[in-house]
């Protein structure tokens, strides 16, 4: 099993995070922001990700902290799960239609941290979540998992669509990328021998 557990305190957010990248989708998020709760249970249903997230923000403030570092730290964990990443796909991609929105992802677990974020969402909010906070947490994500990311939105008008339809087309992206290729299971997935 590739699991990874990681705690991070600072003085703006104090994180608990479990994760299974051999799961089977089952979650438990408490991050204090109810929009970002949906996001990462969607992040982990449909990834197969077993995710267990705790966090005490400042969320008095806003979500900005609490969504960043949960980010850090999901990545963090995901480098950790994915040891030395033999067998691994590497690469993986998903067009996926959330109501009116579809989003196109893809990602290669190069070990080169770069995020191409192309999203237009229209409202600031959603709930009392910023939008923009989207972006803030992919940033994250993709730094500390060393990982090369593309979200492109096709179409939508729907910002709860659009961001929905974001994370789930990551989360299939991630599957199809960590999964290990039996054929290939003692072999780093790079002619350099490393990732």
């Amino acid at each position: 099993m590739r699991i990874s557990e990681i705690n991070r305190k600072t003085n703006e957010t104090d994180i608990s995070l479990k994760l299974n990248i051999d799961g089977t989708g089952k979650s438990n998020i408490n991050s204090g922001c109810g929009f970002l709760d949906h996001m990462l249970t969607l992040l982990s249903k449909h990834a197969r990700f077993d995710l267990d997230v705790t966090c005490k923000g400042d969320c008095e403030v806003d979500f900005h902290h609490t969504t960043e570092d949960i980010g850090i730290v999901l990545g963090q964990a995901l480098k950790e799960a994915l040891g030395d990443m033999k067998g691994i796909n590497r690469y993986g991609s998903m067009i996926l239609p959330m109501d009116e929105a579809l989003i196109m992802s893809a990602v290669d677990i190069s070990g080169r941290p770069l995020l191409s974020y192309d999203l237009e969402i229209p409202a600031l909010k959603v709930g009392d979540f910023d939008t923009e906070l989207c972006e803030e947490f992919f940033i994250s994500l993709v730094r500390n998992a060393k990982i090369t990311l593309h979200i492109n939105q096709i179409s939508g008008k729907n910002s709860h669509h659009i961001i929905e339809g974001a994370f789930k087309s990551v989360a299939r992206s991630l599957k199809e990328a960590v999964a290990i290729d039996k054929d290939f299971a003692n072999e780093i997935p790079s002619t350099k021998g490393v990732l």
